[in-house]
């Protein structure tokens, strides 16, 4: 069962994109689809939840959850509506490179060679992912491909304030992420509605409304089966099973005609998800080593 509720976690999000998509197609902002969607989620379950609210004020590092948490829904949402699917998924998922980076900026845990060999292998796949015929550089040449990068980065900050805040309730912290996906978002909305930058959400058609439903319900249960199943397996499984979302994700988007797959995004892929797969199933090492914080 722990398993089967980390799948369907990958699966909704691994389609989260085909929702988005039409939500966006009805003139609703996917940004403004995620501030509405978790404002919503905030308020059910701050009423049924009430005595999560005491968990924040208990652990104030649970604030920090929320932002990071926030930057990963918006950006991740946001790229996958714009650009390609797979390659947005696949830069989400540079776990290994942000993981070792993070884990020696913030925790001092220094890199090893098999952790070097990780991020060299990761950084091989972007380049190869991202080195199109028409460009001189891989580097990312488009918003959702930089949302993308920006989203993982999110995802290893959220990995990393969720290791440390294990003690913590689970209900106090899905509430902290919950929050925070509202806050940002929030921010993100209002100023690029004031820019002008993202369309007002009252000039979208209500169309949009059964998909938000929809996906909201998806993203809360999508939540429960996480904490359900990350508490009960092994990190490295965990690891391993999250990564069916790119499976998930690339299926649906290849037949759906949202992406396209060559052999150049296929070899790229796949070393990136060599890179995160070698990192899950490294040993948990002694202090100073750099795969406590890699395998998650």
């Amino acid at each position: 069962m722990p398993a089967l509720a980390l799948i369907f976690n990958a699966f909704v999000w691994g389609l989260s994109w085909f929702p988005f998509r039409h939500i966006e197609g009805h003139g609703l902002h996917p940004v403004w689809t995620t501030c509405l969607i978790y404002l919503a989620i905030t308020i059910v379950m701050g009423i049924v939840r009430r005595h999560a609210w005491k968990g924040l004020a208990a652990y104030p590092m649970l604030a920090v959850l929320g932002l990071a948490a926030g930057f990963t829904n918006v950006g991740f949402n946001w790229a996958v509506t714009q650009g390609d699917v797979v390659r947005v998924v696949l830069l989400f998922y540079l776990m290994p490179l942000w993981s070792v980076l993070l884990g020696w900026l913030l925790l001092g845990e220094r890199p090893t060679g098999g952790a070097l060999a990780r991020v060299a292998l990761a950084l091989t796949g972007v380049v190869v992912v991202l080195k199109t015929p028409g460009t001189d550089w891989p580097v990312p040449s488009s918003l959702p491909d930089w949302l993308g990068l920006a989203a993982g980065f999110g995802f290893a900050v959220t990995n990393i304030v969720l290791r440390h805040l294990r003690h913590a309730p689970g209900e106090s912290r899905a509430l902290a992420m919950f929050c925070g996906c509202t806050f940002v978002a929030g921010i993100a909305a209002l100023g690029g509605s004031a820019l002008g930058a993202i369309a007002s959400p009252l000039q979208a058609s209500p169309g949009w409304f059964g998909w938000a439903v929809l996906l909201g319900t998806g993203f809360v249960i999508a939540n429960v089966c996480l904490q359900y199943g990350a508490a009960r397996l092994a990190a490295s499984a965990t690891s391993v099973i999250m990564l069916s979302e790119v499976l998930f994700a690339s299926v649906s988007s290849v037949a759906l005609g949202a992406s396209t797959m060559d052999l150049r995004i296929l070899t790229g892929g796949a070393l990136i998800v060599l890179g995160a797969v070698w990192a899950a199933f490294a040993r948990t090492p002694a202090r100073g080593d750099d795969r406590a914080s890699a395998s998650t």
